[in-house]
């Protein structure tokens, strides 16, 4: 396919539109929606793997779209009346299929990179940690909506009727919906008795992702082999359909796509714990003494390194040999519904703790303190208010020696029920000779950290220590 016959196929095609369509949808969801994309670790302007991610996940809706407007196109000698006129030129069906194909691909890849290239000049801007790992995420991403544009096409061509397109990008969302829902997933029962779902490996034969949840997640080159695979099924079937001209042609065109899947559920991984995986190097410490963060995250070590320090010397201060001997950012990435559990050699942290995002200086000292003291309980994934609050309050007042609201963003009235909740039992622990104070928050800081009992209940002396 030459320029001229490129430029022919863009000026006659629904391809410039199709392009359009996903550019506009792409940059409108990034832009206007407000979504977990827009703040925290995991926006997709701030990593690169959370850029990739996040327009990947666009395609929930962008695929579907792509495959409507491919079989729009795939109508078109039959809206013209010229199939019969076609058929009888000497010049082979493949070039014709190869030069409209090959249009709308050139578009809807240009119009995927683009928001990509966008993220990409502010993701710059963001971080110092730079990789090429993200790039298999979105080039996988710009082959699905070709894939998907192609077999449309071949779809239209195929059975050419104006409800064609529609029932197309239905169907292509009804089978997305079901692979991020119920035919998709699997359901499970965690140790602490919560029922969560995980994928299964059908799941990924949808072009979109899992939401991104956190910085150091990113899919395996298993996804990647698997995912390729499918959609090049899938795009030689929309293409063979494209060029065929029987019914048998048109059933033997069918393969590639079955084939495909076929192969695909044979190479994607099974265990949900390696489709979406722990990028290792992402995860690499960086330290300031015994201070460290995420390669990820390096940037961010300089303003953390001097209030770690000085929340490290306050637990030895008050805690004495049992204090904790490092902060480090936390890299376990656990499966929704699990219970955490931690060091207490070890201050562990998260960027994207409430507690945490966007403390500076003395109160980041003091949230540092908080982690230490109390880590946190609440299973993966989910969010809580109550015992953790309240106990963290109460242990970082006694580090500190004075009762004062906790670190970070909180509703007024949640601070009200923190305090009222805290001070009675702080004022009862400080009263405590010494020696009680120290077995107190010792039994509180097991019961914390091995996530069994409630720290809280220890420190109002309603459980046993």
């Amino acid at each position: 396919m030459n320029v001229r016959v490129l430029r022919i196929e863009l000026k006659r095609s629904v391809a410039p539109w199709a392009g359009a369509v996903v550019l506009t949808s792409t940059l409108a969801f990034l832009y206007l929606v407000n979504g977990g994309w827009w703040s925290g670790t995991t926006a997709w302007t701030a990593q690169w793997t959370s850029l990739a991610l996040w327009t990947r996940g666009l395609l929930f809706y962008l695929w579907p779209l792509a495959v409507g407007l491919g079989a729009l196109q795939g109508l078109r000698d039959h809206r013209s009346k010229m199939s019969e006129l076609l058929t009888s030129t000497p010049r082979p069906a493949r070039h014709r299929a190869g030069a409209t194909a090959g249009a709308t691909a050139i578009t809807l890849a240009a119009a995927f990179a683009l928001p990509v290239l966008v993220g990409a000049v502010q993701v710059l801007a963001n971080t110092e940690y730079t990789h090429l790992g993200w790039l298999p995420i979105s080039l996988v991403g710009a082959l699905s909506l070709v894939a998907g544009a192609v077999l449309g096409m071949g779809a239209g061509r195929a059975l050419p009727s104006v409800l064609t397109p529609p029932a197309l990008a239905m169907a292509a969302f009804v089978f997305t919906a079901l692979m991020h829902m119920s035919l998709g997933r699997t359901e499970t029962v965690t140790a602490s008795g919560l029922t969560i779902t995980e994928p299964k490996p059908v799941s990924l034969l949808s072009p979109a992702v899992e939401e991104v949840r956190d910085v150091l997640v990113t899919l395996s080159a298993s996804v990647h082999v698997g995912q390729t695979i499918w959609l090049l099924g899938m795009a030689a079937t929309g293409f063979a359909l494209l060029v065929a001209a029987t019914p048998r042609a048109r059933l033997v065109a069918l393969a590639p796509v079955l084939a495909g899947a076929v192969l695909a559920l044979l190479v994607l991984p099974s265990d949900p714990r390696r489709m979406y995986v722990v990028d290792e190097a992402a995860a690499e410490s960086v330290c300031d003494g015994p201070v460290c963060v995420t390669r990820t995250h390096q940037a961010r070590l300089a303003g953390l390194a001097g209030p770690g320090k000085e929340a490290l010397r306050l637990l030895r201060d008050a805690l004495g040999g049992r204090a904790p001997v490092s902060v480090r950012e936390n890299t376990a990435v656990l499966p929704d519904g699990s219970t955490p559990r931690w060091s207490r050699e070890t201050v562990a942290f998260d960027f994207d703790d409430g507690i945490i995002a966007g403390a500076e200086g003395e109160e980041l000292t003091r949230a540092l303190i908080a982690k230490g003291m109390v880590p946190g309980c609440t299973p993966a994934g989910w969010s809580s208010f109550g015992g953790d609050e309240f106990a963290r309050a109460v242990a970082v007042g006694w580090v500190l020696g004075e009762l004062r609201p906790l670190p970070g963003a909180m509703p007024a009235d949640m601070r009200r029920q923190v305090d009222a909740e805290a001070r009675p039992v702080w004022k009862e622990l400080t009263a405590l000779p010494r020696n009680e104070q120290i077995s107190r928050i010792t039994a509180m800081r097991t019961a914390a950290h091995s996530c069994e009992g409630e720290a809280f209940d220890v420190l109002s002396g309603g459980a046993s220590r």
